[in-house]
């Protein structure tokens, strides 16, 4: 699979937050604010994981439709493959 510029974008802006929320604690701040972050990187984190799976589905879906073959089996793969990430 090919990892396109804007998922690469997504994980160093969440790398930037960690690092934000890492200054932030060390910076003694507030519980609720550093939490606040977390949950913002969390999101981040969840949103690009959402895009490699969507992406990497759209590609082997069009692969085994030009070989002929049933796409079903991939579509529950990746349903499985988020679950897991949960």
């Amino acid at each position: 699979m090919k990892y396109d510029d804007d998922m690469k974008r997504r994980l160093r802006r969440a790398e930037g937050q960690v690092r934000g929320v890492l200054k932030m604690m060390e910076e003694g701040k507030n519980c609720k604010d550093v939490v606040s972050q977390l949950s913002a990187v969390r999101s981040a984190v969840d949103k690009t994981l959402a895009l490699v799976v969507a992406v990497n589905l759209e590609q082997c879906i069009l692969e085994e439709q030009e070989a002929g073959r049933d796409s079903s089996k991939v579509v529950k793969e990746a349903v499985e493959l988020l679950i897991k990430s949960r």
